[in-house]
């Protein structure tokens, strides 16, 4: 065995982890990141500015909108997002905040109706450390499962397969929005 690959060569006692590098990662990891005051250097404040098909805006209510994520992890991927620039879910008024959670409720239902999913991952992302990619304007993600939707690609292929399209997917979603 190579000593790069032996156990003993490593300091300290092993965890019984195996590790996947993924040094690609580096490039978002320290890639810039939206503006902390907003505007266009937000995409989140961005989008609603732009039609609903070229922003990929699934609704829009009085104090937030539901946008598809651009980076999905399943087909029906959306975020739930205030339009006021703000970080934390802590910083909503109550009318944001009631309707986020109409929005959030709204969204399971429409992608309930039009692609039938099995479970649903829902979260927000609080803070750079807390994995947040634009940690500067409060979203929520509401991501559709299916039972065996994670496959080997992303790992062996860095490659991730999505069976519809973008702007497939948000034209059924707004197709099944709840009246």
């Amino acid at each position: 065995m190579p000593a790069h690959e032996d156990p003993a060569h490593f300091p300290g006692e092993g965890d019984g982890f195996e590790r996947l590098w993924t040094p690609h990662r580096m490039v978002y990891i320290a890639g810039d990141r939206p503006d902390p005051g907003g505007g266009d250097g937000c995409p989140f404040c961005a989008a609603p500015a732009r039609d609903d098909a070229e922003g990929l805006i699934v609704h829009r209510g009085e104090h937030c909108y539901v946008v598809l994520n651009l980076f999905p992890y399943n087909p029906g991927h959306v975020l739930v997002c205030p339009y006021r620039h703000v970080a934390l879910y802590v910083d909503l008024t109550d009318d944001e905040t009631a309707e986020f959670t109409a929005l959030t409720k709204a969204a399971i239902r429409a992608l309930e109706s039009a692609s039938a999913p099995m479970g649903f991952n829902l979260g927000m992302n609080q803070g750079a450390v807390a994995g947040a990619g634009v940690a500067a304007h409060l979203h929520q993600h509401v991501v559709p499962r299916w039972g065996g939707d994670a496959n080997f690609l992303p790992i062996i292929a860095r490659t991730k397969a999505l069976p519809m399209l973008l702007e497939d997917v948000r034209a059924r979603l707004v197709e099944h929005w709840p009246a």
